[in-house]
């Protein structure tokens, strides 16, 4: 085996989606429990399902744009209720926005999507806070590296930002390119998370 295949087959192993938190459930929930958390950016929606997973993830001025999203995933007949989120993920939410980054690592998250989105979503959590990496260097890390664009959408139609990193891929020239929370506020979270980087990481 060359070392370039050895490389791709390592990543490919560390990139397991339940190793990363993800699990790739294509069951419906039984119920959804959206729940509202404060953070410097503004309140976020947190929808969680039973098994306490994390689903969606959004800022409350897009509500409308959350709850869209939920029915278009699961259907009118999934029950959508007002709740508590379990404690664990609010306090890792509230963690990170306190500098204890580390803490996004521990949330549960089951965002639908398709195979290839799902693997897009699994390897957003391999980078580390305080990095970035472009599109180009993310479709290369999946073993695809011309599949830049595929790689683009699917950054962009994931359903659980912060959590799920989308953030720290930027432009291959440096520019922060798009966000769906804007751009200010993914310019804040890169910021954020460079302040908060041990001295010696």
């Amino acid at each position: 085996m060359t070392h370039d295949a050895q490389r791709k087959a390592q990543i490919a192993q560390r990139m397991t989606h339940e190793a990363y938190g993800i699990t790739m459930t294509t069951a419906p929930p039984e119920y959804l429990t959206l729940d509202r958390c404060p953070t410097p950016l503004g309140a976020m929606l947190l929808a969680v399902d039973q098994a306490g997973w994390l689903r969606t993830l959004d800022f409350t001025d897009e509500e409308t744009r959350t709850v869209k999203h939920l029915r278009s995933q699961y259907g009118d007949s999934v029950d959508i209720r007002t709740g508590s989120a379990p404690a664990p993920i609010r306090e890792a939410l509230i963690g990170y926005f306190a500098g204890k980054l580390e803490l996004l690592d521990s949330i549960p998250c089951a965002p639908s999507g398709t195979p290839f989105q799902q693997g897009v979503w699994t390897a957003l959590r391999t980078i580390p806070a305080g990095r970035t990496l472009s599109y180009g260097g993310l479709a290369e890390q999946l073993g695809n590296p011309k599949a830049v664009r595929a790689v683009g959408l699917a950054n962009g139609a994931n359903p659980i930002p912060i959590v799920i990193p989308c953030h720290r891929v930027i432009g291959a020239d440096g520019s922060l390119t798009g966000y769906g929370g804007g751009l200010a506020r993914k310019r804040w979270l890169l910021a954020h998370e460079g302040r908060f980087l041990p001295l010696f990481a």
